[in-house]
Protein backbone atom coordinates (compact mmCIF):
# COMPACT_ATOMS: atom_id res chain seq x y z
CA UNK A 1 0.00 0.00 0.00
CA UNK A 2 1.11 3.33 -0.57
CA UNK A 3 1.27 4.11 3.25
CA UNK A 4 4.22 1.56 3.29
CA UNK A 5 6.30 4.17 1.18
CA UNK A 6 8.18 5.43 4.27
CA UNK A 7 9.71 9.61 3.77
CA UNK A 8 13.18 7.93 3.93
CA UNK A 9 12.34 5.40 1.59
CA UNK A 10 11.33 8.49 -0.99
CA UNK A 11 14.38 10.11 0.39
CA UNK A 12 16.52 7.32 -0.73
CA UNK A 13 15.36 7.71 -4.19
CA UNK A 14 15.78 11.16 -4.73
CA UNK A 15 19.33 10.82 -3.43
CA UNK A 16 19.73 7.90 -6.03
CA UNK A 17 18.09 9.97 -9.01
CA UNK A 18 20.43 13.38 -7.98
CA UNK A 19 23.95 10.82 -8.15
CA UNK A 20 22.48 9.50 -11.74
CA UNK A 21 21.50 13.15 -13.18
CA UNK A 22 25.01 14.12 -11.98
CA UNK A 23 27.03 11.64 -13.29
CA UNK A 24 24.67 11.64 -16.88
CA UNK A 25 25.19 15.18 -17.04
CA UNK A 26 28.89 15.69 -16.22
CA UNK A 27 30.33 12.32 -17.61
CA UNK A 28 28.07 10.68 -20.12
CA UNK A 29 26.50 14.01 -21.86
CA UNK A 30 29.95 15.06 -22.94
CA UNK A 31 32.28 12.25 -23.34
CA UNK A 32 30.00 10.52 -26.29
CA UNK A 33 30.46 7.06 -24.19
CA UNK A 34 26.91 5.96 -23.35
CA UNK A 35 25.23 3.53 -22.05
CA UNK A 36 23.06 1.12 -23.92
CA UNK A 37 19.66 -0.11 -22.63
CA UNK A 38 16.45 1.82 -23.98
CA UNK A 39 19.02 5.17 -24.33
CA UNK A 40 20.88 2.88 -27.35
CA UNK A 41 18.17 1.34 -28.92
CA UNK A 42 15.96 4.80 -29.49
CA UNK A 43 19.35 5.94 -31.08
CA UNK A 44 19.35 2.37 -33.27
CA UNK A 45 15.79 2.84 -34.22
CA UNK A 46 16.46 6.64 -35.37
CA UNK A 47 19.71 5.38 -37.66
CA UNK A 48 17.55 1.95 -39.23
CA UNK A 49 13.93 3.14 -39.12
CA UNK A 50 13.91 6.74 -38.99
CA UNK A 51 12.12 6.66 -35.51
CA UNK A 52 12.04 9.54 -33.47
CA UNK A 53 13.26 8.98 -30.29
CA UNK A 54 10.50 11.31 -29.16
CA UNK A 55 8.06 8.54 -30.17
CA UNK A 56 10.21 5.72 -29.36
CA UNK A 57 11.35 6.27 -25.92
CA UNK A 58 8.45 7.26 -24.88
CA UNK A 59 6.72 4.34 -25.71
CA UNK A 60 9.40 1.83 -24.67
CA UNK A 61 9.33 3.42 -20.94
CA UNK A 62 5.80 3.16 -21.28
CA UNK A 63 5.64 -0.23 -21.40
CA UNK A 64 8.95 -0.97 -19.07
CA UNK A 65 6.61 0.96 -16.42
CA UNK A 66 3.77 -0.72 -17.40
CA UNK A 67 5.46 -4.31 -16.78
CA UNK A 68 6.52 -2.88 -13.37
CA UNK A 69 3.15 -1.94 -11.76
CA UNK A 70 1.94 -5.36 -12.92
CA UNK A 71 4.76 -7.09 -11.12
CA UNK A 72 5.99 -5.32 -8.59
CA UNK A 73 2.83 -2.95 -7.63
CA UNK A 74 1.88 -0.03 -6.79
CA UNK A 75 4.21 1.13 -4.07
CA UNK A 76 7.10 0.90 -7.33
CA UNK A 77 4.92 3.17 -9.13
CA UNK A 78 4.48 6.01 -6.71
CA UNK A 79 8.52 5.83 -5.70
CA UNK A 80 9.39 5.58 -10.01
CA UNK A 81 7.34 8.96 -10.47
CA UNK A 82 9.47 10.17 -7.73
CA UNK A 83 12.45 8.56 -9.12
CA UNK A 84 11.95 10.06 -12.82
CA UNK A 85 10.99 13.46 -11.24
CA UNK A 86 13.81 13.71 -9.26
CA UNK A 87 16.17 12.80 -11.74
CA UNK A 88 14.30 15.43 -14.05
CA UNK A 89 14.97 18.30 -11.62
CA UNK A 90 18.72 17.57 -11.13
CA UNK A 91 19.65 17.64 -14.35
CA UNK A 92 17.75 20.64 -15.16
CA UNK A 93 19.85 22.47 -12.24
CA UNK A 94 22.93 20.75 -13.12
CA UNK A 95 22.70 22.30 -16.69
CA UNK A 96 22.24 25.73 -15.01
CA UNK A 97 26.12 25.23 -14.42
CA UNK A 98 29.39 24.00 -16.57
CA UNK A 99 30.74 20.64 -16.37
CA UNK A 100 32.81 19.95 -13.32
CA UNK A 101 35.97 18.37 -15.37
CA UNK A 102 34.76 19.19 -19.29
CA UNK A 103 38.38 17.71 -20.06
CA UNK A 104 37.26 14.61 -19.14
CA UNK A 105 35.11 14.73 -23.03
CA UNK A 106 38.86 13.89 -24.37
CA UNK A 107 39.09 10.78 -21.65
CA UNK A 108 37.20 8.06 -22.95
CA UNK A 109 38.67 5.55 -21.01
CA UNK A 110 38.41 7.88 -17.57
CA UNK A 111 35.14 8.66 -18.72
CA UNK A 112 33.77 5.56 -19.37
CA UNK A 113 35.30 4.22 -15.58
CA UNK A 114 34.22 7.65 -13.23
CA UNK A 115 30.44 7.51 -15.40
CA UNK A 116 30.16 3.96 -14.81
CA UNK A 117 30.50 4.87 -10.44
CA UNK A 118 27.72 7.39 -11.04
CA UNK A 119 24.96 5.29 -12.61
CA UNK A 120 26.07 2.50 -10.91
CA UNK A 121 25.76 4.27 -7.37
CA UNK A 122 22.78 6.25 -8.56
CA UNK A 123 20.89 3.69 -10.31
CA UNK A 124 21.59 1.28 -7.67
CA UNK A 125 20.39 3.78 -4.31
CA UNK A 126 17.34 4.32 -6.37
CA UNK A 127 16.17 0.40 -6.88
CA UNK A 128 16.93 -0.93 -3.58
CA UNK A 129 14.67 1.69 -2.25
CA UNK A 130 12.31 0.45 -5.00
CA UNK A 131 11.99 2.94 -7.32
CA UNK A 132 13.12 2.88 -11.49
CA UNK A 133 14.79 6.16 -12.82
CA UNK A 134 14.17 4.76 -16.03
CA UNK A 135 11.83 2.65 -18.45
CA UNK A 136 15.64 0.28 -18.22
CA UNK A 137 15.79 -0.38 -14.59
CA UNK A 138 12.05 -0.89 -14.54
CA UNK A 139 12.34 -3.74 -17.39
CA UNK A 140 15.37 -5.14 -15.06
CA UNK A 141 13.86 -5.34 -11.40
CA UNK A 142 11.14 -6.93 -13.42
CA UNK A 143 12.25 -9.31 -15.06
CA UNK A 144 14.70 -10.26 -12.22
CA UNK A 145 11.44 -10.25 -9.72
CA UNK A 146 10.11 -13.02 -12.33
CA UNK A 147 13.05 -14.67 -13.26
CA UNK A 148 15.29 -14.52 -9.77
CA UNK A 149 18.03 -13.44 -12.09
CA UNK A 150 20.26 -11.26 -10.26
CA UNK A 151 19.81 -7.57 -11.58
CA UNK A 152 23.31 -6.99 -12.31
CA UNK A 153 23.26 -9.83 -14.69
CA UNK A 154 19.95 -8.30 -16.39
CA UNK A 155 21.43 -5.09 -17.01
CA UNK A 156 24.22 -6.58 -18.45
CA UNK A 157 22.27 -9.09 -21.14
CA UNK A 158 20.03 -6.20 -22.10
CA UNK A 159 22.55 -3.65 -22.80
CA UNK A 160 25.11 -6.21 -24.40
CA UNK A 161 22.22 -6.91 -26.72
CA UNK A 162 21.04 -3.58 -27.65
CA UNK A 163 25.41 -2.49 -27.44
CA UNK A 164 25.78 -5.46 -30.01
CA UNK A 165 23.24 -4.58 -32.72
CA UNK A 166 24.74 -0.95 -32.49
CA UNK A 167 27.98 -1.85 -33.97
CA UNK A 168 26.14 -1.84 -37.19
CA UNK A 169 26.55 1.79 -37.20
CA UNK A 170 28.81 2.68 -34.01
CA UNK A 171 32.30 2.51 -34.62
CA UNK A 172 33.63 -0.82 -32.51
CA UNK A 173 36.53 1.77 -30.36
CA UNK A 174 33.63 3.96 -29.06
CA UNK A 175 31.49 0.37 -28.69
CA UNK A 176 33.82 -1.18 -26.40
CA UNK A 177 34.20 2.18 -23.81
CA UNK A 178 29.99 2.09 -23.86
CA UNK A 179 30.57 -2.20 -23.05
CA UNK A 180 33.36 -1.37 -20.34
CA UNK A 181 30.68 1.38 -18.56
CA UNK A 182 27.69 -1.13 -19.03
CA UNK A 183 29.64 -3.70 -17.52
CA UNK A 184 31.24 -1.77 -14.71
CA UNK A 185 27.64 0.07 -14.17
CA UNK A 186 25.53 -3.17 -14.14
CA UNK A 187 27.74 -4.68 -11.58
CA UNK A 188 27.84 -1.41 -9.20
CA UNK A 189 24.09 -1.26 -9.59
CA UNK A 190 23.67 -5.24 -8.11
CA UNK A 191 26.01 -4.69 -5.36
CA UNK A 192 24.48 -1.39 -4.23
CA UNK A 193 20.77 -2.19 -4.69
CA UNK A 194 21.15 -5.73 -2.94
CA UNK A 195 19.28 -6.35 0.26
CA UNK A 196 20.20 -7.86 3.05
CA UNK A 197 18.69 -11.01 4.04
CA UNK A 198 15.03 -10.14 5.92
CA UNK A 199 15.48 -6.62 4.47
CA UNK A 200 12.27 -5.42 3.44
CA UNK A 201 10.84 -4.92 -0.25
CA UNK A 202 9.70 -1.05 -0.01
CA UNK A 203 7.85 -1.84 -3.35
CA UNK A 204 6.42 -5.23 -2.63
CA UNK A 205 2.33 -5.16 -2.70
CA UNK A 206 0.38 -7.32 -0.33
Amino acid sequence: MYSRVSAKTCLAVVLGSAVQAFGLYNVHSISGVTEGGILGLTLLLQHWFRISPAVSSLVLNAACYILGAIVLGKSFVLLSIVAGGSFSLFYWIFEQFPPVYPQIAGMPLLAAIVGALFIGVGVGISVRAGGAPGGDDALSMSIGKLTGIGIQWVYLISDLIVLGLSISYIPLRRIAYSLLTVILSGQLIGIVAKKKPGAPEPAAEE
